[in-house]
């Protein structure tokens, strides 16, 4: 961790070396002040317009998946939905990273990433698993919740308005266990794609797309 140096060392004889130039000192200083802002801050780089593209991506795929013949190929069509919609998602976020000077592996962007990638790795292992133990209508609840903890603990180190999106997709996910399994694509189009349009929109005017 850099430190904030003085400009001549007070341990110094009197008059026994010269001090750095004043400028080289500044930078040092300045860096060190950047760096500690950085990882005080809130991680800003969450995509607005991403979040609406995966929105109106959720919703083609809800309509698609609805008229597949078995739950084998309504699962294929939902995963690479899923695959597809990450992304997308990572792409705007780099994108608008870039754009903002912002990275993602270091401060609040490696705390975030950090948060969110758990509950997306235990939600596609458990997804393979319930699907083998013929486990399926449990499976749409599932993908809400873990991923309502995903955004709601990654929103920890984010704009205010990315946890109240989790506890958004937790309340449907609880809905989605305890609704007809036949609701599954419905609360799926409502969630993944409401949410992430009604979210998405204010994010990319308020926090610069």
């Amino acid at each position: 961790m850099a430190k904030v140096l003085p400009i001549r060392d007070p341990n110094a004889p009197n008059g026994a070396g010269e001090p750095p130039a004043l400028h080289n000192r500044a930078i040092e200083n300045l860096a060190f002040i950047r760096s500690t802002m950085e990882r005080a801050g809130a991680f800003t780089a969450v995509s607005g317009w991403g979040m609406v593209s995966v929105g109106v991506l959720a919703v083609v795929t809800a309509i698609i998946a609805s008229r597949q013949p078995t739950l084998l190929r309504w699962l294929d069509v939902w995963l690479a939905a899923g695959t597809t919609a990450l992304v997308v998602q990572l792409w705007a976020m780099l994108a608008k990273a870039r754009h903002s000077d912002v990275s993602l592996l270091s401060g609040p962007g490696r705390k975030f990433v950090l948060a969110v990638s758990p509950p997306i790795g235990a939600g596609a292992i458990l997804t393979i698993v319930l699907y083998h133990v013929g486990a399926v209508e449990v499976i749409p609840g599932l993908w809400l919740l873990l991923y309502g903890a995903a955004v709601a603990a990654g929103g920890a180190m984010s704009v205010e308005i990315i946890p109240v999106m989790g506890l958004c997709f937790l309340i449907s996910g609880v809905l989605a266990l305890v609704a007809p399994f036949a609701w599954r694509d419905w609360i799926l189009a409502l969630s993944f794609g409401g949410f992430h349009v009604i979210f998405g929109l204010p994010i990319a005017r308020r926090y610069g797309g």
